[in-house]
């Protein structure tokens, strides 16, 4: 009798395959990395060959250290990161490499729309007009004469491409083809106006179906690749970011999963649809009555690595690891004795929305030293993943639980720090799966082996809770006020500072 659940996370840098036990207990894991390639400056590719290869090798190896046979699999379930744009010819073979959330060349064309028609467009597929969006770089091969665009018979993601490859049908999930710009939030279909101006026909897109469809069986190919069978059922599953708070228990109105990895995010669940005045949100569809409402950053652990790289230089050792930074940080105090840092060293999304935005230290004199210098680093990825849940209470009112998970949960100092942000009881799952185990368990659930998506909390054990701090809260709320200050009292240098740095 099958007994074991794959869920497969197709990530920004790496695909992992975790095998669980029904109860979300670990049997083994395999992850295969990829590389981006960047051709040019604000261009973000990946090969799509190299991509469902390292989801192949990802699912083998996991399988094969494990020791388990092919007919001890329940399933595979799949997540996948989300604003992929690939082109697809006539013969179904990629002639185009993959553009990933954080290409950013189509920033020109993203500006335009801002200060034209882009609020209809996002109001209707709750979508914001960045160059992360698939709708923006369509836009921009459209009228950059790339010549992919005249040539592809659809437009796929690398989720969508991959099921292709491995089952022989284009389909897409609710939560991808939403984060395309290309589907409308309210009527669950692609939306008539995006594509006309996109310049894209509805049937080059996939079919779009729900989270829980069995997209299977596989070819007898990659079964025997992959180390299964053609009737192990493969389903489709949902983005990493549903699928993150879905594995940390964050499932409710009220319930917020904040996510730090390099990169960040922060959302909860909502029967509502409706769009953010201010653009400062997203809303992605789930099923036909759930959606997620968020925000997510550039900007997260990847700043305090790019601070261990500078330190490394000045100091002429070989590596210093973001934890030796972390232990200098925690000699300085809240609020890094008033330096402030713009973390926006990638650019920005939520809440900001603008990829040309700049990082830099402000208020620097000389008594900060190296720890106030880190700390304020620190400080600033939790004060930008704060001012996105501010945009969040307002569309979707107060949280009243905040589940984390992402590698910043490692660092005792960063937590404290969110726990004191947000002034808020923070809640850390003892697992480091949140996004394999919400993929895991969606498939159970598609095939009937669990009654119910909130089940999942049974099996989601709390490793700790971490109380904020009164005398830091106070100190961190005059703090916050001036760091959004200092966003709105820069912007207009950033385009002269793009300009620049060409």
């Amino acid at each position: 009798m099958s007994r074991f659940m794959i869920g497969l996370d197709i990530g920004t840098t790496t695909a992992s395959a975790v095998i669980f036990t029904p109860q979300g207990e670990v049997v083994s894991e395999y992850e295969c990395a990829y590389s981006t390639y960047h051709p040019k400056p604000s261009w973000s590719e990946q090969n799509p060959v190299e991509v469902e290869k390292a989801a192949r090798d990802a699912i083998t190896f996991s399988l094969s250290q494990s020791r388990l046979d092919a007919t001890d699999i329940i399933g595979v379930s799949i997540s996948s990161s989300m604003h992929s744009l690939l082109c697809i010819n006539e013969q179904n073979e990629p002639i185009s490499p993959l553009m990933i959330w954080s290409d950013s060349r189509s920033y020109p064309q993203a500006a335009i729309m801002n200060e034209t028609y882009g609020k209809g467009i996002y109001e209707n597929t709750g979508t914001p007009i960045h160059p992360m969006s698939p709708f923006v770089k369509l836009i921009w091969m459209k009228e950059t004469q790339y010549g992919p665009y005249y040539e592809a018979g659809r437009f796929a993601s690398i989720k969508e491409y991959i099921i292709y490859k491995w089952c022989g049908q284009w389909k897409v999930d609710y939560s991808i083809a939403s984060a395309t710009g290309l589907f409308n939030i309210h009527t669950l279909d692609w939306d008539s106006e995006a594509l006309a101006i996109a310049g894209v026909h509805p049937t080059q897109l996939s079919t779009v179906v729900p989270c829980t469809e069995v997209v299977g069986p596989l070819s007898v190919k990659v079964a025997d690749e992959l180390m299964l069978t053609t009737e192990t059922p493969i389903i489709i599953g949902s983005s990493g970011g549903v699928l993150a708070n879905i594995g940390i228990g964050a499932i409710h109105d009220s319930e917020t999963a904040l996510t730090i990895g390099s990169s960040g995010a922060i959302r909860r669940f909502t029967t509502q649809r409706t769009t953010d005045d201010h653009q400062r949100t997203f809303q992605y569809v789930f099923t036909n009555e759930h959606s997620i409402i968020g925000g997510a950053s550039n900007n997260g652990t990847v700043a305090l690595k790019w601070l261990a790289r500078q330190f490394s230089t000045l100091t002429k050792r070989d590596t210093i690891e973001t934890i030796d930074l972390e232990s200098l940080a925690a000699t300085s105090s809240a609020g890094a004795n008033g330096l402030f840092f713009m973390p926006y060293l990638a650019g920005e999304r939520a809440p900001k929305w603008n990829a040309k935005a700049k990082g830099g230290w402000i208020g620097l004199t000389l008594s900060h030293n190296s720890a106030d210098m880190i700390r304020s680093v620190m400080e600033s990825v939790i004060f930008n993943m704060y001012e996105i849940q501010e945009a969040l209470t307002e569309k979707a009112g107060p949280t009243k639980k905040l589940l984390i998970s992402g590698s910043f949960v490692r660092s005792p100092l960063w937590v404290q720090m969110t726990a004191d942000i947000f002034h808020k009881t923070v809640l850390l799952p003892k697992s480091d799966h949140a996004i394999t185990w919400g993929a895991a368990w969606l498939g159970l659930y598609a095939l009937g082996k669990v009654n119910s998506m909130d089940e999942i909390k049974q099996y989601i054990p709390i490793e700790k809770e971490i109380l904020p701090s009164v005398k830091n809260i106070a100190i961190y709320e005059e703090h916050y006020h001036l760091f959004k200050e200092l966003y709105v009292k820069n912007k207009p240098l950033f385009a002269d500072l793009d300009r620049l740095q060409q």
